[in-house]
């Protein structure tokens, strides 16, 4: 089965911004390390790299025409993605649980991947 884990960053301190900055260098170091880790694991096929929320445009159709939003369409958007091909949402879980961003401050979204059409 596959499942989609979208990361959502929430609080994580992110590369570049004061938060960032104050964690010890061992610290950054291994969430960096974590990542590639993560990306190397069975089953993981690794999302393209996601810009910044505000890079984002929300486009919805209303009366037949498009609105465009700067931003995402929640208020925190997803920091990025990954596909996971796995036995069972247990080992989902447990792969979702090390991503630097869900001991950091964020989450992690687990979807399974389904056809509808």
């Amino acid at each position: 089965m596959k499942y989609v884990m979208l990361i959502y960053q929430g609080l994580t301190p992110l590369p570049g911004s004061d938060r960032w900055k104050a964690l010890p260098e061992a610290e950054q170091k291994k969430v960096y390390a974590d990542y590639a880790e993560l990306t190397r694991s069975p089953g993981v096929t690794p999302g393209l790299p996601l810009g910044l929320p505000n890079a984002a445009r929300t486009v919805q159709v209303r009366d037949g025409r498009p609105e465009v939003k700067n931003g995402t369409y929640l208020s925190e958007g997803a920091g990025g993605y990954l596909v996971l091909e796995a036995e069972n949402m247990d080992a989902a879980v447990a792969l979702a649980a090390r991503i630097p961003a869900a001991r950091l401050g964020g989450a992690i979204e687990i979807r399974p991947a389904e056809q509808y059409w």
